[in-house]
């Protein structure tokens, strides 16, 4: 398994995520959504697996300014301004070479292992 958790240091969620794995050793790598954000493509490949930009927007985020912006933005342009504002993602998003979960959802990660 090659696992990568990507959120902030400050999210319940991540640090629960985190400690899920460490309870299990498994290795994960740590991505801070804040110092490096995600790429393009890995972007794009969590998107694919939970159903495209409304299952990795947070409605609640912080900067409700953005998520309504990108809500009533054309779907063209949705995803580069998603890009561009990662803040705005659900958190934490674990990814498993192409599978990917958002939210805290360790009934997913068990039938990973």
């Amino acid at each position: 398994m090659n696992i990568q958790i990507f959120g902030t240091k400050k999210s319940f969620d991540t640090k629960k995520a985190q400690r899920y794995f460490k309870e299990r050793r498994i290795k994960f790598q740590f991505i801070d959504l804040k110092e490096k954000g995600m790429s393009k493509g890995e972007l794009e490949s969590v998107m694919r697996c939970v159903g495209g930009i409304d299952g990795v927007l947070d409605r609640d985020a912080m900067d409700q300014d953005t998520v309504v912006l990108i809500t009533y933005l054309a779907e063209s342009q949705k995803f580069e301004k998603l890009l561009e504002n990662q803040q705005v993602l659900r958190e934490p998003i674990v990814r498993n070479g192409r599978q990917a979960t958002v939210g805290y959802q360790p009934d997913v990660w068990k039938s990973w292992e």
